[in-house]
Protein backbone atom coordinates (compact mmCIF):
# COMPACT_ATOMS: atom_id res chain seq x y z
CA UNK A 1 0.00 0.00 0.00
CA UNK A 2 2.63 2.49 0.94
CA UNK A 3 4.45 1.70 -2.62
CA UNK A 4 1.34 2.61 -4.26
CA UNK A 5 0.70 5.23 -2.31
CA UNK A 6 4.02 6.63 -3.16
CA UNK A 7 4.06 6.36 -7.07
CA UNK A 8 0.44 8.13 -6.82
CA UNK A 9 2.23 10.99 -5.25
CA UNK A 10 4.83 10.92 -8.05
CA UNK A 11 2.16 10.81 -10.70
CA UNK A 12 0.08 13.75 -9.02
CA UNK A 13 3.60 15.97 -8.74
CA UNK A 14 4.70 14.31 -12.62
CA UNK A 15 2.37 17.32 -14.99
CA UNK A 16 3.62 20.34 -12.55
CA UNK A 17 7.32 19.18 -13.00
CA UNK A 18 6.59 18.35 -16.74
CA UNK A 19 5.02 21.62 -17.00
CA UNK A 20 8.50 23.27 -15.27
CA UNK A 21 10.54 21.14 -17.45
CA UNK A 22 9.05 22.32 -21.33
CA UNK A 23 9.04 26.03 -19.76
CA UNK A 24 10.35 28.40 -21.41
CA UNK A 25 11.23 30.53 -18.08
CA UNK A 26 15.25 30.21 -18.00
CA UNK A 27 14.88 30.60 -14.60
CA UNK A 28 13.47 26.56 -13.85
CA UNK A 29 14.09 26.68 -9.81
CA UNK A 30 11.88 30.17 -9.63
CA UNK A 31 8.69 28.42 -11.81
CA UNK A 32 8.89 24.87 -9.39
CA UNK A 33 8.75 27.06 -6.59
CA UNK A 34 5.79 29.19 -8.26
CA UNK A 35 4.13 26.35 -9.96
CA UNK A 36 4.81 24.10 -5.99
CA UNK A 37 2.86 27.70 -4.57
CA UNK A 38 -0.26 27.27 -7.05
CA UNK A 39 -0.92 23.67 -6.37
CA UNK A 40 -0.35 24.24 -2.60
CA UNK A 41 -3.33 27.02 -2.69
CA UNK A 42 -5.13 24.43 -5.41
CA UNK A 43 -4.92 21.67 -2.26
CA UNK A 44 -6.12 24.29 0.02
CA UNK A 45 -9.47 24.95 -1.89
CA UNK A 46 -9.56 21.34 -2.38
CA UNK A 47 -9.40 20.70 1.18
CA UNK A 48 -12.11 22.92 1.97
CA UNK A 49 -14.20 20.96 -0.46
CA UNK A 50 -13.39 18.15 1.46
CA UNK A 51 -14.57 19.38 4.62
CA UNK A 52 -17.40 21.10 2.97
CA UNK A 53 -18.41 18.08 1.65
CA UNK A 54 -18.09 16.10 4.70
CA UNK A 55 -15.74 13.49 3.22
CA UNK A 56 -13.32 14.09 6.11
CA UNK A 57 -14.06 10.84 7.06
CA UNK A 58 -14.72 9.31 3.83
CA UNK A 59 -11.68 6.84 4.19
CA UNK A 60 -11.69 6.65 8.28
CA UNK A 61 -8.22 5.55 8.85
CA UNK A 62 -4.68 7.23 6.90
CA UNK A 63 -2.74 6.66 4.85
CA UNK A 64 -4.48 4.38 2.96
CA UNK A 65 -8.45 3.96 2.74
CA UNK A 66 -9.26 0.77 4.59
CA UNK A 67 -5.65 -0.07 4.40
CA UNK A 68 -5.62 -0.10 0.50
CA UNK A 69 -4.22 2.58 -1.32
CA UNK A 70 -7.33 3.61 -3.50
CA UNK A 71 -11.00 3.60 -2.58
CA UNK A 72 -11.10 0.79 -5.58
CA UNK A 73 -8.99 -1.92 -3.91
CA UNK A 74 -11.46 -1.09 -0.79
CA UNK A 75 -15.15 -0.98 -2.58
CA UNK A 76 -15.85 -3.59 -0.36
CA UNK A 77 -15.09 -2.35 2.85
CA UNK A 78 -16.61 0.75 1.35
CA UNK A 79 -20.11 -0.34 0.24
CA UNK A 80 -20.39 -2.22 3.97
CA UNK A 81 -19.69 0.73 6.19
CA UNK A 82 -22.36 2.87 3.76
CA UNK A 83 -24.93 -0.05 3.80
CA UNK A 84 -24.25 -0.31 7.89
CA UNK A 85 -24.52 3.52 7.63
CA UNK A 86 -26.29 4.61 5.03
CA UNK A 87 -26.37 8.45 6.24
CA UNK A 88 -22.91 8.38 7.50
CA UNK A 89 -19.62 9.94 6.39
CA UNK A 90 -18.67 6.75 4.33
CA UNK A 91 -19.51 6.53 0.28
CA UNK A 92 -17.58 5.76 -2.37
CA UNK A 93 -18.07 9.50 -3.75
CA UNK A 94 -16.23 10.77 -0.49
CA UNK A 95 -13.90 8.34 0.01
CA UNK A 96 -12.65 9.55 -3.28
CA UNK A 97 -12.90 12.92 -2.50
CA UNK A 98 -10.46 12.04 0.60
CA UNK A 99 -7.72 10.01 -1.27
CA UNK A 100 -7.76 12.62 -4.17
CA UNK A 101 -7.01 15.18 -1.61
CA UNK A 102 -3.90 13.26 0.23
CA UNK A 103 -2.61 11.96 -3.60
CA UNK A 104 -2.38 16.36 -4.58
CA UNK A 105 -0.98 16.53 -1.02
CA UNK A 106 1.88 13.65 -1.74
CA UNK A 107 2.24 15.58 -4.80
CA UNK A 108 3.17 19.05 -2.88
CA UNK A 109 5.54 16.88 -1.10
CA UNK A 110 6.93 15.82 -4.29
CA UNK A 111 7.50 19.02 -5.72
CA UNK A 112 8.68 20.55 -2.05
CA UNK A 113 11.83 17.96 -2.12
CA UNK A 114 12.73 18.40 -5.99
CA UNK A 115 12.72 22.21 -4.69
CA UNK A 116 14.86 21.58 -1.36
CA UNK A 117 17.18 19.07 -3.68
CA UNK A 118 17.54 22.07 -6.06
CA UNK A 119 18.51 24.33 -3.71
CA UNK A 120 21.02 22.46 -1.85
CA UNK A 121 22.55 21.47 -5.33
CA UNK A 122 22.99 25.18 -6.89
CA UNK A 123 24.19 26.84 -3.40
CA UNK A 124 26.82 24.61 -3.32
CA UNK A 125 27.74 25.03 -6.57
CA UNK A 126 28.23 28.51 -6.46
CA UNK A 127 30.47 27.79 -3.10
CA UNK A 128 27.44 28.97 -0.83
CA UNK A 129 27.70 32.59 -2.63
CA UNK A 130 24.40 32.72 -4.39
CA UNK A 131 21.98 33.75 -2.10
CA UNK A 132 19.02 33.00 -4.20
CA UNK A 133 19.19 29.52 -3.69
CA UNK A 134 20.14 29.52 0.10
CA UNK A 135 18.81 26.25 0.96
CA UNK A 136 17.44 26.97 4.68
CA UNK A 137 14.13 27.85 3.86
CA UNK A 138 13.30 25.04 0.95
CA UNK A 139 14.54 22.23 3.57
CA UNK A 140 12.10 24.16 6.37
CA UNK A 141 9.52 23.68 4.40
CA UNK A 142 10.54 20.15 4.09
CA UNK A 143 10.17 19.90 7.65
CA UNK A 144 7.18 22.03 7.56
CA UNK A 145 4.91 19.63 5.15
CA UNK A 146 6.19 16.41 7.45
CA UNK A 147 4.05 18.64 9.70
CA UNK A 148 1.32 19.21 7.91
CA UNK A 149 0.71 16.16 6.96
CA UNK A 150 0.80 14.98 10.72
CA UNK A 151 -2.04 17.04 11.44
CA UNK A 152 -4.00 15.33 8.36
CA UNK A 153 -3.21 12.21 10.04
CA UNK A 154 -4.61 13.12 13.08
CA UNK A 155 -7.61 15.18 11.35
CA UNK A 156 -8.83 11.69 10.33
CA UNK A 157 -8.03 9.27 13.41
CA UNK A 158 -9.03 12.02 15.75
CA UNK A 159 -12.43 11.98 14.32
CA UNK A 160 -12.46 15.96 12.65
CA UNK A 161 -11.77 17.27 16.17
CA UNK A 162 -12.21 20.78 15.72
CA UNK A 163 -8.83 22.31 17.02
CA UNK A 164 -7.03 19.84 15.15
CA UNK A 165 -8.96 20.26 12.00
CA UNK A 166 -8.39 24.44 12.37
CA UNK A 167 -4.75 23.98 12.65
CA UNK A 168 -4.52 21.56 9.85
CA UNK A 169 -5.99 24.90 7.82
CA UNK A 170 -3.87 27.64 9.79
CA UNK A 171 -0.81 25.23 8.45
CA UNK A 172 -1.65 25.01 4.91
CA UNK A 173 -2.40 28.59 4.85
CA UNK A 174 1.07 29.18 6.13
CA UNK A 175 3.17 26.58 3.89
CA UNK A 176 1.65 28.42 0.95
CA UNK A 177 3.14 31.95 2.48
CA UNK A 178 6.23 30.33 3.05
CA UNK A 179 6.32 29.50 -0.90
CA UNK A 180 4.93 32.59 -1.92
CA UNK A 181 7.78 34.38 0.12
CA UNK A 182 10.27 31.86 -1.47
CA UNK A 183 9.04 32.45 -4.79
CA UNK A 184 9.25 35.99 -4.50
CA UNK A 185 12.84 36.35 -3.48
CA UNK A 186 13.30 34.67 -6.47
CA UNK A 187 11.79 37.15 -8.88
CA UNK A 188 13.18 39.98 -10.44
CA UNK A 189 13.36 42.68 -7.60
CA UNK A 190 11.68 45.49 -9.05
CA UNK A 191 12.44 49.40 -7.92
CA UNK A 192 10.65 50.01 -4.67
CA UNK A 193 10.34 53.59 -3.23
CA UNK A 194 12.13 54.35 0.30
CA UNK A 195 9.11 55.37 1.83
CA UNK A 196 7.63 51.37 1.78
CA UNK A 197 9.89 50.82 4.62
CA UNK A 198 7.00 52.61 6.58
CA UNK A 199 4.69 50.25 5.55
CA UNK A 200 7.02 47.29 7.35
CA UNK A 201 4.98 47.21 10.66
CA UNK A 202 1.78 48.12 9.19
CA UNK A 203 2.08 45.16 6.79
CA UNK A 204 3.00 42.65 9.57
CA UNK A 205 0.48 43.83 11.61
CA UNK A 206 -1.88 42.96 8.19
CA UNK A 207 -0.64 39.27 8.46
CA UNK A 208 -1.20 39.10 12.25
CA UNK A 209 -5.04 40.03 11.88
CA UNK A 210 -5.56 37.53 8.77
CA UNK A 211 -3.95 34.58 10.54
CA UNK A 212 -6.60 35.53 13.61
CA UNK A 213 -9.63 36.17 10.77
CA UNK A 214 -8.25 32.49 9.06
CA UNK A 215 -8.07 30.76 12.52
CA UNK A 216 -11.93 31.99 13.44
CA UNK A 217 -12.80 31.21 9.86
CA UNK A 218 -11.58 27.65 10.69
CA UNK A 219 -13.40 27.36 13.43
CA UNK A 220 -16.59 28.45 12.38
CA UNK A 221 -16.25 25.37 9.42
CA UNK A 222 -14.70 22.77 11.45
CA UNK A 223 -18.23 23.53 13.51
CA UNK A 224 -20.37 23.80 10.85
CA UNK A 225 -21.42 27.26 12.31
CA UNK A 226 -21.86 29.08 8.92
CA UNK A 227 -25.29 29.01 9.58
CA UNK A 228 -25.31 30.40 13.23
CA UNK A 229 -26.67 34.15 11.91
CA UNK A 230 -28.75 33.89 9.06
CA UNK A 231 -30.00 37.20 8.81
CA UNK A 232 -26.97 40.82 8.51
CA UNK A 233 -26.20 43.24 9.24
CA UNK A 234 -28.14 41.44 12.96
CA UNK A 235 -27.47 38.15 14.06
CA UNK A 236 -30.93 36.46 14.60
CA UNK A 237 -32.59 39.72 15.05
CA UNK A 238 -30.39 41.69 17.30
CA UNK A 239 -26.80 42.95 17.40
CA UNK A 240 -26.09 40.93 20.26
CA UNK A 241 -27.92 37.71 20.53
CA UNK A 242 -27.43 35.42 23.36
CA UNK A 243 -24.11 33.53 23.07
CA UNK A 244 -22.02 31.19 24.67
CA UNK A 245 -18.62 31.44 24.36
CA UNK A 246 -17.16 29.56 27.01
CA UNK A 247 -18.66 26.00 25.18
CA UNK A 248 -18.12 27.47 21.84
CA UNK A 249 -14.43 28.48 22.34
CA UNK A 250 -13.21 25.18 24.35
CA UNK A 251 -10.44 24.01 22.12
CA UNK A 252 -10.04 21.06 23.00
CA UNK A 253 -13.20 19.35 22.75
CA UNK A 254 -15.10 16.95 20.36
CA UNK A 255 -16.89 17.83 17.07
CA UNK A 256 -20.21 18.51 18.40
CA UNK A 257 -19.28 17.86 21.71
CA UNK A 258 -19.00 20.37 25.01
CA UNK A 259 -15.24 19.78 26.88
CA UNK A 260 -17.62 18.09 29.39
CA UNK A 261 -18.90 15.11 26.51
CA UNK A 262 -22.52 17.08 25.99
CA UNK A 263 -23.88 17.99 22.63
CA UNK A 264 -22.72 21.51 21.71
CA UNK A 265 -25.96 24.10 22.22
CA UNK A 266 -26.60 25.99 19.58
CA UNK A 267 -25.82 29.25 21.53
CA UNK A 268 -22.07 28.50 21.13
CA UNK A 269 -22.35 28.16 17.84
CA UNK A 270 -24.02 31.62 17.44
CA UNK A 271 -20.78 33.03 19.56
CA UNK A 272 -18.06 31.16 16.88
CA UNK A 273 -19.94 32.93 14.17
CA UNK A 274 -20.91 36.44 15.50
CA UNK A 275 -17.30 36.45 16.45
CA UNK A 276 -15.84 35.59 12.75
CA UNK A 277 -17.97 37.93 11.29
CA UNK A 278 -17.62 41.25 13.63
CA UNK A 279 -13.45 40.35 13.57
CA UNK A 280 -14.03 40.34 9.75
CA UNK A 281 -15.33 44.36 10.15
CA UNK A 282 -11.72 44.92 11.28
CA UNK A 283 -9.74 43.18 8.98
CA UNK A 284 -11.20 44.42 5.86
CA UNK A 285 -10.81 47.73 7.34
CA UNK A 286 -7.60 47.78 8.20
CA UNK A 287 -6.46 45.69 4.90
CA UNK A 288 -8.53 48.43 2.61
CA UNK A 289 -6.15 50.84 4.19
CA UNK A 290 -2.95 49.07 3.98
CA UNK A 291 -3.91 48.27 0.60
CA UNK A 292 -4.85 52.31 -0.13
CA UNK A 293 -1.46 53.02 1.36
CA UNK A 294 0.66 50.83 -0.57
CA UNK A 295 -0.93 51.75 -4.24
CA UNK A 296 0.69 55.52 -3.54
CA UNK A 297 4.47 53.70 -3.33
CA UNK A 298 6.35 53.59 -6.17
CA UNK A 299 7.09 49.81 -6.72
CA UNK A 300 3.80 48.11 -4.31
CA UNK A 301 1.02 49.53 -6.09
CA UNK A 302 0.00 46.66 -8.48
CA UNK A 303 0.35 43.92 -5.33
CA UNK A 304 -1.83 47.12 -3.46
CA UNK A 305 -4.36 47.04 -6.24
CA UNK A 306 -4.76 43.17 -5.73
CA UNK A 307 -4.73 42.98 -2.34
CA UNK A 308 -7.53 45.70 -2.28
CA UNK A 309 -9.16 43.71 -4.97
CA UNK A 310 -8.91 40.43 -3.09
CA UNK A 311 -10.38 42.38 0.58
CA UNK A 312 -13.94 43.42 -1.51
CA UNK A 313 -14.05 40.00 -3.69
CA UNK A 314 -13.74 38.01 0.14
CA UNK A 315 -16.02 40.89 2.36
CA UNK A 316 -18.31 40.05 -0.95
CA UNK A 317 -18.46 36.44 -0.52
CA UNK A 318 -18.87 36.32 2.96
CA UNK A 319 -21.56 38.62 2.73
CA UNK A 320 -22.89 36.30 0.26
CA UNK A 321 -22.93 33.22 1.88
CA UNK A 322 -25.34 34.65 4.70
CA UNK A 323 -28.07 35.50 2.17
CA UNK A 324 -27.60 32.39 -0.28
CA UNK A 325 -27.38 30.04 2.81
CA UNK A 326 -23.90 28.81 2.49
CA UNK A 327 -23.81 27.17 -1.18
CA UNK A 328 -20.83 24.67 -1.59
CA UNK A 329 -19.27 26.65 -4.22
CA UNK A 330 -19.35 29.85 -2.64
CA UNK A 331 -18.16 28.29 0.25
CA UNK A 332 -14.97 27.26 -1.58
CA UNK A 333 -14.34 30.82 -3.16
CA UNK A 334 -14.33 31.93 0.17
CA UNK A 335 -11.65 29.48 1.48
CA UNK A 336 -9.45 30.33 -2.16
CA UNK A 337 -10.36 34.28 -1.07
CA UNK A 338 -7.85 33.72 2.27
CA UNK A 339 -5.46 31.88 0.87
CA UNK A 340 -5.07 34.66 -1.89
CA UNK A 341 -4.96 37.51 1.06
CA UNK A 342 -2.01 35.35 2.64
CA UNK A 343 -0.18 34.90 -0.85
CA UNK A 344 -0.76 38.85 -1.63
CA UNK A 345 0.00 39.82 2.18
CA UNK A 346 3.25 38.07 1.77
CA UNK A 347 4.73 39.36 -1.09
CA UNK A 348 3.61 42.97 0.23
CA UNK A 349 5.60 42.07 3.71
CA UNK A 350 8.56 41.22 1.32
CA UNK A 351 8.50 43.96 -0.63
CA UNK A 352 7.73 46.52 1.61
CA UNK A 353 11.89 45.28 2.92
CA UNK A 354 13.60 45.42 -0.57
CA UNK A 355 14.57 49.05 0.22
CA UNK A 356 16.20 48.10 3.30
CA UNK A 357 17.88 44.77 1.53
CA UNK A 358 19.32 47.16 -1.25
CA UNK A 359 20.70 49.42 1.19
CA UNK A 360 22.73 46.44 3.03
CA UNK A 361 23.29 45.70 -0.39
CA UNK A 362 25.15 48.77 -1.24
CA UNK A 363 26.52 49.06 1.73
CA UNK A 364 28.39 45.62 1.73
CA UNK A 365 29.65 46.67 -1.28
CA UNK A 366 30.98 49.77 -0.49
CA UNK A 367 33.11 48.35 2.83
CA UNK A 368 34.66 45.19 -0.04
CA UNK A 369 35.50 47.98 -2.42
CA UNK A 370 37.57 49.95 0.91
Amino acid sequence: MLIQLAVMGMLAALLPLTIVWVSSDSNKYRKLVWVTAFLTFDLIMFGAFTRLTDSGLGCPDWPGCYGHANPFQAHASISAAEAAMPTGPVTAMKAWIEMIHRYVAMGVGVLIVSAMVIAWRMWLKSKRQDTRFSPWLPTGLLAFVCLQGAFGAWTVTMKLQPIIVTTHLLLGMMLLALLSWLGTRQNERSPVSESALNLRIPAALAMVLLVVQIALGGWVSTNYAALACADFPLCQGALLPEMDFNNGFALWRDLGKTSTGEFLPFHALTAIHWTHRAFAFVVVTYLAWLATRAMKVDGLQKTGRWLLIAVLVQFVTGMSTIFLNWPLALAVVHNGGAAFLALMLTMLNFQARIPAQVASDRAATRFSAA
